[in-house]
């Protein structure tokens, strides 16, 4: 699985995240036992096929009719001699109001991209940098006063232990950000902390590191969403009582951009981080200039009263809360396949860059805020208390803060590019539900964006928006996959020995006990307040993962091809193999049976489509009483009698059970048989004609298609009005 650094790789290698990991291809026993199938195969063919399969263009040119000015628009087209094409046309709905909102729809998402395009939606370095940093730069907002807020609880003299234990998160993340950037050569496909922990320490290892990822990512929208808003209401406080639909909103335009694709995504959210940075460097350089002028002598912070006794438990909860500032460090190793080739090379020069300006505006942005003697108070940010006192008068107060605002209500953008690929992962090993494998008409992956979307905004209303309230749950779950990554990481160096692997080795050590420390802190200190619940998800989230890998593994189990049997099935019928184990045409006997409510021309088309089958027919009737089931034979007579009829007296007048269990009875007589029920239905055009319908039609086909050995075929006749 993992590839060396010095790999040649070409312009597209290393990208797995494609449309064609939706259809995996067969194995090769898989195909040798498929062709040994095919030697066995024999079908009869009629000859030539009654109409053109390849859709030959007419010999007309199509011209405009009376109706419209423009000619139809052709629905597919020809590429090569052996394939057609679907044409953008042929995608769009039949109704007229499906046709609208697919226009609703595209105007708001864009144009569908076609499948080759994933090559081209791929990120250079100066997009990924902020579109991937985001929510890691953006904690620095967040991280010092979380570390802050617990250390007031000790009284205003504690708050001097922020800076010793903001030089110890800085060795934190520098050890952290070099074990990941010796992963990324290493595991060049993406996916991180799932893929490293799985490929050295075992699969659970690998799905225990995935639900911390992914609580992980669904807590990052919740947090930087609530931070963002907390920015906007500190500004301005009349839009308080609003912060719980406006996070939603939030949520809401964030799954929209995404939707969008990656590159769009990534062009539209790359502006606000660079403006974050830029504004938080002003906001510093103007800061320590004022400290300076004072010979930096540090302002003493306000007198507050202790809520607790300075101790060990307390110092390690403030760490464990600063070490919230180094969520979003994995996100580059997460996101590999996303970058313009060499993928490897520039996501570990991404991530060089994000570790050094994250280690910049932390330790300086802590130092500052000790400085001026600053301290967390409910009514404001300390970013916020601090931007006002740098900026007492003119606009920039107001400019920080909407920067601030803007890149942490944006920060949950990489978790909207994360999460999604790592389902995928998942889903391509049958981990997760398969339909996380699909990608959206802009190459995106929308199942997981609207999955993430919707379990955010959930956890949002729950905590009403209180950023104090989510951050005791964020730091379990983030360094839970760092800690089970860098183990991973050590095992790998130790199995793939190499140039340099004791040097490696040691530092991937480094960084999974630091951040097993603090995963161990953060999980105790925190535990009654809310950690409890990612310490209980994470089992529950896993024990799920096996759970979907069980099924998918016992339903490839039971849909793998078997190698057909040693001669042609002669053997009495009982002997024909197991119910719906036929792979060759002459396994295959038929009965067609047509449940049959009154003669109409409904029941007529569904009996004669199933006459012209050619195979042996049984038409079947469900009479409420004997009188019903007498009259209804008298009207087969008149008809002619032309397919045996079996009437079934249903003294209760149930329909639906009866026919079930008939059928069910048939196939238990001679299960070699392959019941082919043709259920006749009247399709209405109006759907609220639909109210004045029964719909026994669909309930019955629901009912049978449960049974084994049972084929289910409807045969529609369309009422114009």
């Amino acid at each position: 699985m993992a590839r060396r650094q010095g790999d040649d790789d070409g312009p597209d290698s290393g990208t797995l995240v494609t449309p064609l990991a939706e259809f995996p291809p067969l194995a090769p026993e898989e195909l040798g036992t498929l062709r040994r199938i095919g030697d066995r195969w024999r079908a009869d063919h009629p000859g030539e096929l009654p109409v053109d399969p390849a859709l030959g263009r007419h010999a007309v040119r199509p011209a405009p009719t009376r109706f419209g000015r423009l000619a139809p628009i052709a629905m597919f087209r020809r590429d090569e001699p052996d394939e057609l094409v679907a044409a953008q046309p042929a995608n769009l709905p039949g109704s007229r109001l499906g046709r609208a909102l697919t226009r609703l729809r595209r105007a708001v998402l864009g144009p569908p991209l076609t499948s080759t395009a994933v090559l081209y939606e791929r990120m250079r370095k100066l997009v990924a940098l902020p579109v991937l940093s985001s929510d890691l730069l953006s904690s620095v907002a967040y991280g010092p006063e979380a570390m802050l807020g617990v250390l007031v609880l000790a009284g205003g003299g504690a708050l001097g232990l922020s800076l010793p234990l903001a030089a110890g998160l800085v060795v934190l993340m520098i050890a952290v950000g070099i074990s990941y950037r010796q992963t990324i050569p290493a595991y060049p496909h993406g996916a991180g902390s799932y893929i490293v922990a799985g490929d050295n320490l075992g699969a659970t290892a690998g799905l225990t590191a995935a639900a911390g990822l992914m609580l992980d990512y669904v807590l990052t929208v919740a947090v930087s969403v609530a931070a963002g808003v907390h920015a906007v209401t500190s500004a301005l406080p009349g839009l308080t009582p609003f912060t719980v639909p406006l996070g939603v909103l939030v949520i809401a335009v964030l799954l929209a951009g995404n939707l969008r694709g990656i590159r769009t995504a990534g062009n539209i959210f790359a502006l606000p981080t660079y403006a974050f940075v830029v504004a938080l460097l002003a906001l510093l350089v103007v800061g320590y200039l004022r400290a300076a002028g004072r010979g930096f002598a540090p302002v003493p912070p306000p007198a507050v009263p202790a809520a607790e006794g300075l101790g060990l438990l307390l110092v390690l909860r403030a760490f464990a809360s600063g070490a919230v500032s180094m969520t979003g460090i994995e996100a580059v190793s997460n996101a590999i396949p996303a970058f313009r080739p060499r993928e490897w090379r520039n996501a570990r020069t991404t991530l060089a860059w994000m570790v050094g300006m994250l280690v910049l505006l932390f330790a300086a942005l802590t130092l500052l805020i000790y400085l001026d003697g600053l301290a967390p108070t409910s009514q404001q940010t300390l970013l916020s208390q601090l931007a006002r006192l740098t900026f007492p008068t003119g606009p920039w107060y107001g400019v920080i803060q909407a920067a601030t605002a803007l890149i942490l209500l944006l920060a949950a953008n990489t978790a909207f590019n994360d999460f999604p690929r790592l389902l995928f992962f998942m889903a391509r090993v049958g981990h997760a539900p398969r339909r996380f494998l699909h990608m959206g008409d802009r190459l995106a992956f929308s199942n997981g964006l609207v999955a993430l979307a919707g379990t955010a905004a959930l956890v949002f209303v729950v905590f009403g928006g209180h950023t104090a309230q989510l951050i005791p749950l964020y730091a379990v779950g983030v360094f839970l996959a760092f800690t089970l990554s860098q183990a991973g990481m050590v095992e790998h160096w130790r199995r793939h020995r190499g140039a340099g692997w004791r040097r490696r080795l040691a530092i991937n050590a480094l960084g999974a006990t630091l951040s097993g420390v603090v995963l161990v802190t953060a999980a105790v200190a925190k535990f009654t307040e809310g950690a409890w619940v990612v310490v209980v998800a994470v089992p529950l989230l896993v024990l799920l993962f096996h759970w979907v890998h069980r099924h998918y593994r016992s339903l490839d189990a039971a849909l793998t091809l078997r190698p057909p049997p040693a001669a042609p099935p002669r053997a009495p019928p009982a002997a024909a193999g197991p119910t719906e184990g036929e792979e060759l045409p002459q396994q295959v006997r038929h009965l067609v049976v047509v449940p049959v409510a009154r003669l109409n021309r409904a029941s007529l088309r569904a009996l004669a489509y199933a006459v012209s089958l050619g195979q042996p027919t049984l038409a079947v009737h469900i009479a409420p009483e004997e009188a019903e089931s007498d009259r209804f034979r008298e009207q087969w007579r008149a008809w002619g009698d032309h397919v045996r009829l079996e009437a079934i007296v249903s003294p209760y007048r149930a329909v639906i059970g009866p026919l079930a269990h008939y059928l069910e009875a048939l196939h238990d007589t001679a299960p070699e048989l392959v019941l082919t029920v043709i259920v006749p239905e009247v399709v209405l055009r109006r759907r609220w004609h639909r109210l004045l319908h029964s719909r026994t039609e669909q309930r019955l086909r629901r009912a049978l298609r449960a049974l084994p050995g049972v084929v289910v075929t409807s045969v529609p006749v369309h009422v114009a009005e």
